[in-house]
């Protein structure tokens, strides 16, 4: 009776995850089409290479390296830093399209990627979440002194490449939040080695807002399970600062740590809808942030730039990217 009692379905989110009362989680990674691939340390993937890092005990990431960088002494590449998405509960940056995503943003941008491989709810709590990609991103400012030898656990490509003077983060969906509060935290605590953050990327961010409503979307549903506790006098887990940076009880976004800030909704996309996306741009505008801030509205779906890379706004994003990140 107890076997069936822990196999009791609390929590769940279809296509997702489900979590049960043992605490075992499920996840439906078959039915979103999502697996595992090895990364390609020795065969360049589109003139890409790639490895396995490890960071700390709970965080890892993957690093890409253009091919011909190898080839050219000294040369120094911009640095992006990536968080994939997924709602915060599911995929990984070693499935399938994350990694030929990244591998793309690596080739036709001419950077040094590491995308980074964070825990998930709920097996975690989202501030947890928000501290592993912190220590990556710390861990990428390691790399930014001039004694390179006394970094822990350095990487070679890094040290070797990275112009850590063009550093951007970037995140589609729940990687937009994740670029968010990293960003709000870099405004506020110094990263390693005085390293600055050029620009972040939010592409379908990842936010919720009481005033659109989408009570039967997916990303209302998971945030539902996955919330924290609320602050005394928030009503509605739409209110929390971890989803809405324009809650009563969020930092102002003037204090965003970075020096350009572009952000990417779509006009189709039907879980994180324009609308807000419009109004966190807004919502930036107004604060105050001294920075150079850009907007591009995408006509197509949800992250179509991962699930259809060939198309025609996939493109375009790429190019718009490419150009902020060279202007």
């Amino acid at each position: 009776m107890a076997s069936d009692d822990n196999d009791q379905v609390v929590k769940e989110v279809d296509n997702y995850f489900r979590l049960y009362k043992s605490g075992r989680v499920e996840r439906f990674y078959d039915a979103r089409g999502s697996f595992y691939v090895p990364p390609s340390p020795q065969n360049p993937s589109d003139g890409v290479l790639s490895k396995d890092v490890s960071i700390s005990s709970h965080v890892s990431a993957r690093l890409y390296l253009p091919k011909n960088t190898t080839t050219t002494a000294q040369k120094v590449l911009p640095v992006l830093v990536y968080y994939h998405g997924g709602g915060l509960v599911a995929e990984s940056a070693f499935f399938n399209r994350t990694h030929a995503y990244v591998n793309s943003l690596a080739s036709e941008l001419n950077m040094i990627a590491v995308s980074v491989e964070y825990r998930l709810a709920p097996e975690v709590d989202v501030p947890t979440i928000y501290e592993d990609c912190w220590t990556a991103l710390q861990w990428v400012a390691l790399h930014a002194h001039d004694e390179k030898s006394t970094i822990v656990n350095n990487d070679s490509w890094l040290t070797n490449h990275g112009d850590f003077s063009r550093v951007f983060l970037a995140g589609d969906s729940g990687g937009g939040n994740l670029v968010y509060h990293m960003t709000m935290r870099a405004g506020k605590e110094s990263l390693s080695n005085g390293m600055k953050i050029t620009g972040s990327i939010f592409s379908y961010p990842y936010f919720l807002f009481p005033n659109i409503a989408i009570d039967e979307g997916v990303a209302t549903k998971i945030w539902g399970h996955i919330c924290p506790p609320l602050e005394s006098g928030l009503l509605s887990p739409s209110e929390s600062p971890l989803i809405n940076p324009l809650s009563e009880k969020a930092s102002s976004l003037s204090g965003l740590g970075c020096s350009r800030i572009l952000v990417c909704g779509g006009k189709k996309d039907d879980i994180i809808p324009l609308g807000i996306v419009v109004q966190f741009v807004e919502g930036v505008k107004e604060s105050g942030w001294n920075g150079e801030l850009e907007y591009l509205e995408v006509d197509d779906i949800h992250v179509c730039q991962i699930y259809k890379p060939d198309c025609d706004e996939a493109k375009r994003m790429m190019k718009c990217y490419a150009d902020f990140i060279y202007r």
